[in-house]
């Protein structure tokens, strides 16, 4: 024992001269080597009361009633200087507080009344001044404020205020609570906690009384509910009601509770003793209506997914729900806690930098995910589909929580991120309702201009005819002379529900066109040369004699349409060619007037 004082002397020199040495000189603490050292804020000294916050003065207040301390109880109040002197009128005011809050009155749980030297900024009251509770007398309600008493430059010191004590100490107070009157004076005398034992029994008593009758209410109302709504006995209604039976339940229990107590004359000191278990059931309540609701969801969109065959879509369904309720279960603690009067300013400033670090470190994770949802929302393909993604094409075979799987025409597996996968352009070929036909016909260049409009007359003819050929005007046309080939373009539609049955009646159509070319005596034009050996007749002489006579006759009466046209000569030539030629089954158009 000597040596343990001996040492504790030791640490108490060895403390102060710490403290002296760190004492500022001239307002700058110098060391040896003349660097200045930081002056540490000073601290607010602690009020002996905890009268610092509009909380410490409440749950002061609230324990000097139940020491039945009266005198040290009146120093919550802000009293008149000759009140303030007569200790008898302090302690009345201190029992007319109680009795009034017994009676009729309520204080907020104490995890809903600031504790913070500045009590509330949020509301509408002025600075330094909050609200911590009611009374209600004669229909009147008085509203209980707290206010600093101190100067902005002074440490805060919060006390019921003027108003309200003034108002409690002349308002009318009843005789006796309900209580009062059916509980024996066994029960009253004995005290507990500066309670009568009766109190405390009675609050048990009340909760068993708040559930039963609770449940006895929810009960009713569930059975008129499936009694009077037809549609309440359906599996999606009835589970509805099963999610919400049980958190209305307990949130009603605590509202029966409160005001049974409240009605009885239960002591003040039980009731804000209970506040915390009351507030906590409430947040407890709530959560497990989230708990259910997220349960009622997730199983609901799994089966219409099931029913749909939306198969990737249950992963994601499920991840979610999981998150949620992980979500739920870390929201309900930090709740709890602020509620029991755990100060979790640090745990949520914690949560937050570590929620950041997480989502830094599982970056690419979480683009994944969210890639993932994207593309089961869009649902820009499906399982069974097949796709091109970027220079990718291939069949998809899975849609995962992090990546989606293609199976290549090489029998490949391919695995693409869904960050990467939901960012890449995305070319489906499943959900097309018509495939192109287009093919590009080269002929020789000896086909004549007769078998010509044989093949596009006849081509076309077959795509109008052809039952599988979406008959939005195919299109066959002699589109260009190459150096080695007469061209000839066809663009159709093929209607089909596969590519394999596209394929089907693409390979049709292209054997018939051979029949056809076939049989108008052409055929197709080659990548080679042809050396045709013919005697050469020349010039004609006559032909070449009248186009000099003609070009002749344009320079003498001023007509060569070189190098342009006159615009009279243009009006006067336009529209003399008969177009479509004569013996086509297109009639030409009127001339307009």
């Amino acid at each position: 024992m000597l040596l343990s004082s001996k040492f504790r002397f030791k640490i108490n020199t060895l403390l102060l001269l710490l403290l002296f040495a760190a004492l500022p000189y001239n307002g700058h603490a110098q060391l040896l080597g003349g660097k200045e050292t930081t002056e540490e804020p000073e601290k607010t000294p602690e009020d002996s009361l905890g009268r610092r916050t509009p909380q410490g003065t409440v749950n002061g207040f609230i324990k000097a009633l139940a020491d039945q301390n009266y005198l040290r109880a009146s120093q919550y109040l802000v009293l008149s200087r000759r009140a303030y002197r007569r200790e008898k009128e302090r302690v009345r005011i201190a029992q007319a507080f109680e009795r009034l809050l017994d009676q009729t009155g309520s204080i907020n749980p104490s995890s809903m009344i600031s504790n913070k030297e500045t009590g509330k900024t949020d509301d509408d009251l002025a600075s330094g001044l909050d609200i911590v509770g009611n009374v209600t007398t004669n229909k009147t309600v008085i509203q209980l404020y707290v206010e600093n008493q101190s100067d902005d430059d002074k440490p805060a010191v919060w006390l019921f205020s003027a108003e309200t004590v003034n108002a409690v100490a002349t308002a009318t107070i009843g005789e006796e609570t309900i209580l009062d009157k059916i509980l024996p004076e066994a029960l009253k005398d004995r005290k507990m906690a500066g309670v009568p034992v009766g109190h405390w029994l009675v609050v048990v008593v009340m909760i068993v009384v708040a559930y039963l009758l609770s449940w006895a209410l929810i009960a009713l109302f569930t059975f008129l509910i499936h009694k009077l709504w037809r549609r309440s006995n359906t599996e999606k209604v009835s589970a509805i009601i099963q999610a919400l039976t049980l958190p209305v339940q307990l949130y009603l229990s605590v509202l029966v509770f409160v005001a049974l107590t409240q009605r009885l004359g239960i002591s003040i000191i039980v009731r804000q003793r209970f506040s915390v278990i009351i507030v906590t059931i409430g947040i407890v309540a709530f959560l497990m209506l989230l708990w259910r609701m997220t349960d009622f969801i997730s199983t609901f969109s799994k089966d219409k997914m099931t029913r749909r065959g939306r198969i990737s879509a249950i992963s994601v369904i499920l991840f979610l729900r999981r998150t949620t309720k992980v979500a739920i279960v870390i929201i309900g603690i930090i709740a709890v806690l602020g509620a029991v009067g755990v100060d979790v300013t640090a745990g949520l400033a914690a949560l937050g930098i570590g929620g950041i670090a997480l989502a830094l470190g599982a970056q690419k994770t979480m683009e994944n995910f969210v890639g993932s949802v994207t593309l089961i929302a869009d649902q820009p393909i499906r399982v069974g589909d097949y796709c091109r993604v970027g220079d990718i094409k291939g069949t998809v075979e899975s849609i995962g929580m992090r990546s989606t799987t293609l199976r290549t025409a090489q029998r490949t597996i391919v695995t693409i991120p869904n960050g990467e996968f939901s960012a890449s352009k995305i070319e489906n070929y499943a959900h097309r309702d018509r495939y192109i036909f287009n093919p590009i016909f080269m002929f020789r260049m000896d086909t004549t201009p007769d078998q010509l409009r044989y093949l596009l007359v006849e081509l076309r003819a077959l795509l109008y005819s052809h039952p599988s050929v979406i008959n939005s005007s195919p299109i066959v046309r002699f589109t260009g002379i190459t150096a080695d080939a007469l061209k000839v373009e066809i663009t159709a539609y093929i209607e089909a529900i596969n590519v394999d049955v596209s394929q089907e009646v693409q390979e049709d159509l292209l054997l018939r066109m051979m029949d056809i070319v076939s049989k108008s005596g052409t055929s197709f034009a080659y990548p080679s040369q042809t050396v045709y050996f013919s005697r050469d007749n020349g010039i004609s002489e006559e032909k070449t004699a009248q186009t000099t006579e003609t070009v002749k006759a344009w320079r003498e009466n001023s007509e060569l349409q070189l190098p342009k046209f006159d615009p009279k000569h243009i009006e006067k030539i336009k529209g003399t060619i008969q177009y479509p030629e004569e013996g086509s089954v297109v009639k030409p158009l009127p001339p307009e007037n």
